[in-house]
């Protein structure tokens, strides 16, 4: 049974407070177990991965094996619907153009001293991509990992996949393939990040890695942060529906089930100003979760996480979603330009009700790794900015280092630092004699 609460009512706001306060990540304490495979790949190298994969997805690699060969990519392209590849095609395209204009601009300039500032952007040199799942896995997400670290313009693209027993999804590596995928390593699990970040002789280092996982997965992405970059630790997923009287309610259902069928973790909330609504699409979940085939997954998630919540009107309504930050915000309202303009903090915004969330996950355009976990009220989903880095320059004119010169000077001196100041007044005195 979910949550039905009324900001009308005494209690609501101890109970709003405990539904922010719910705790849906992975209980396990796995930090531990998590730096000893770090710790093993990083001293023994392609060794430990191969033990690793040995013990946890019962598979026998060598070095020769880790890469999925060219021809095997073949055949998995092969082994594939049409229809798939087809829908493929049209969400790498979709997400190709949409990741294109994030692309920033170098600038430069001269001030008013002389001094001539700016920056400019460069990718990194390598990126690393987590698949989870073997049979399980996504093919959108590599997608939607893969495009924007092309776009920024990154040389080399890596992915790893877990293949229990030798099993890969064949789609998963048609899509590899699509968005330009240098290589494919079957390995999985934390010794996958660790191979990533800290290089062995068959799996290159890189310099950023992302990508979603388990447990495990966000473990060591917490722990090699700083040897190598990362996108984001991500939680459960995350839905949050306003509606007003102009949603059908059978629509609000459909779309709090497909964040709910992701896992049990997940999480589906319904805002809404109209008591009718908010009945109505609580039976219509109840209604269309017997035909689901992951209904158990699904009815797990809404009874456990998911809330309908009743608010006076859709001002209340946005502030609500400010505390919530969600990942996806749905607004199924008669003018959802007006409420968007309301919202400052959210992973994604879909706006109005021909535009469901489950769009953005495959085929809208926009990146659909995104912040989870109230983490959107400071952070952006993935982008083309993640694969890349901006450099500032500056070069200063004799007439500019004369008008700021005494300041860096006397800063200097305030903190300390002699030989700091000493380099600038060495330039001046040249300055002041002419030179």
């Amino acid at each position: 049974m979910p949550a039905f609460l009324d900001t009308a009512d005494p209690g609501f706001d101890a109970a709003f407070a405990a539904l922010l306060a719910q705790k849906r990540e992975q209980a396990a304490d796995v930090e531990a177990d998590v730096a000893a495979i770090l710790a093993a790949v990083r001293d023994r190298g392609d060794a430990a991965v191969i033990d690793l994969t040995r013990r946890f997805d019962r598979l026998d690699l060598t070095p020769g094996t880790m890469a999925v060969a060219p021809a095997e990519l073949d055949a998995a392209v092969a082994a594939c619907d049409p229809a798939d590849l087809a829908a493929l095609d049209t969400a790498a395209a979709r997400i190709r153009a949409f990741h294109e204009r994030q692309r920033p601009a170098d600038a430069r300039w001269t001030d008013a001293t002389g001094a001539e500032l700016g920056w400019r952007w460069t990718p990194v040199d390598a990126a690393g991509l987590y698949v989870p799942g073997g049979l399980a896995s996504y093919p959108s997400s590599l997608l939607m990992n893969a495009i924007p670290a092309r776009v920024a313009g990154v040389g080399r693209l890596i992915a790893c996949a877990p293949a229990p027993e030798g099993r890969m999804s064949p789609l998963v590596l048609a899509a590899a393939r699509l968005a330009g995928v240098d290589a494919v390593y079957r390995i999985g699990g934390a010794q996958a990040i660790g191979a990533m970040a800290f290089g062995t002789a068959t799996v290159p280092a890189v310099d950023v890695i992302c990508g979603p996982g388990n447990a495990f997965v966000a473990a060591a992405k917490r722990q090699v942060f700083g040897r190598t970059g990362i996108d984001m630790i991500a939680g459960p997923s995350e839905v949050l529906v306003i509606a007003d009287a102009t949603a059908d309610p059978d629509w609000i259902a459909l779309d709090l089930l497909a964040q709910a069928e992701h896992d049990e973790s997940a999480q589906s909330i319904l805002i809404t100003p109209d008591r009718a609504l908010a009945r109505a699409a609580a039976a219509a979940v109840d209604r269309h979760l017997a035909a689901l085939p992951r209904a158990a997954i699904a009815g797990a998630s809404w009874a456990a996480h998911g809330a309908v919540i009743v608010v006076r009107d859709l001002a209340e309504a946005a502030a609500l979603s400010d505390r919530i930050a969600p990942e996806h915000l749905e607004l199924m309202v008669d003018d959802p330009e007006a409420l968007a303009s309301r919202i400052r903090h959210a992973g994604a915004i879909f706006l109005g009700h021909w535009t469901p969330e489950a769009i953005g996950d495959y085929v809208g355009g926009p990146n659909h790794v995104l912040p989870t976990a109230r983490s959107a009220r400071f952070s952006s989903g993935l982008s083309v900015l993640d694969f890349m880095k901006r450099t500032t320059l500056a070069r200063m004119s004799p007439a500019s280092l004369a008008a700021i010169g005494p300041a860096a000077e006397r800063l200097a001196a305030a903190e300390g630092l002699q030989a700091h100041g000493a380099s600038v007044a060495a330039r001046r005195t040249r300055l002041n004699a002419g030179g």
